[in-house]
């Protein structure tokens, strides 16, 4: 008699508990990938805005005190004079794989005691940090345009030497203003244009986080497929 032959065709076997908790995995990574391209296009969103106010005329920024939301990413122009006694470098600021730093120098405007915080640019670093190096400053009254941020609160700080004399590993607003007493409006002014001065001012455009978003969301998509796949191939049988 001749031999039964084998089929390698498989059989689907539904149970209940193993499908219920791949639907649930697979809908919340769905959710979560969603959730991710929609920060996504808010980050996007925030950009295109960005650059829009960042086309806009310059505002000129005196001695009124105006909420850092009304200035961020505007054009502004200041007139006053550096003070830069007051000078703080920020560390480990890399430009084309150079490590530096960012000289940040108080500008005091002119006819009054406020004070706004500019970002003068890349400097490269000596090797030495108890001795940053030197910036040339104008003592004279400058003019001053640059595009204004509002700094950042949250910052990752593994270490609490967060300051080092005049080397700061991040510029917070608050922290500076206890260190130096100075009224600042609440705003860093990135600065442009220049080069005399032998600083770097090649500031990048903002991104705001989308790509980093959107890898976000394709890794939770892709977890949405393995979990499918492999309920898929733990529920099917071969026959025999």
């Amino acid at each position: 008699m001749a031999p039964v032959p084998s089929s390698n065709r498989g059989r689907f076997q539904f149970r209940p508990w193993p499908a219920l908790a791949a639907a649930l995995g697979i809908a919340l990574t769905t959710a979560l990938g969603a959730w991710q391209l929609a920060r996504a296009q808010h980050k996007e969103a925030l950009r295109e805005q960005s650059l829009e106010l960042g086309r806009k005329p310059p505002v000129t920024l005196g001695a009124a005190p105006l909420p850092a939301t009304d200035l961020a990413w505007r054009r502004v122009e200041l007139r006053g004079r550096f003070a830069p006694q007051f000078v703080v470098y920020l560390d480990n600021r890399v430009h084309q794989h150079r490590p530096g730093y960012h000289v940040v120098m108080p500008l005091q405007i002119a006819g009054s005691r406020k004070y706004v915080l500019v970002n003068r640019g890349w400097i490269a670093a000596t090797g030495d940090r108890t001795r940053p190096p030197p910036v040339e400053t104008p003592a004279e009254a400058v003019v001053v345009h640059g595009i204004a941020q509002a700094p950042s609160e949250r910052f990752l700080e593994l270490s609490t030497q967060v300051t080092e004399g005049r080397v700061w590993q991040n510029l917070v607003l608050d922290r500076y203003r206890a260190v130096t007493g100075l009224d600042l409006h609440p705003i860093v002014v990135q600065q442009e244009g220049g080069t005399r001065d032998g600083l770097v001012r090649e500031w990048p455009a903002p991104e705001f986080g989308r790509n980093t978003h959107l890898a976000y969301a394709f890794q939770w998509f892709a977890l949405a497929a393995a979990i499918l796949v492999g309920y898929l191939a733990l529920n099917v049988r071969r026959r025999r």
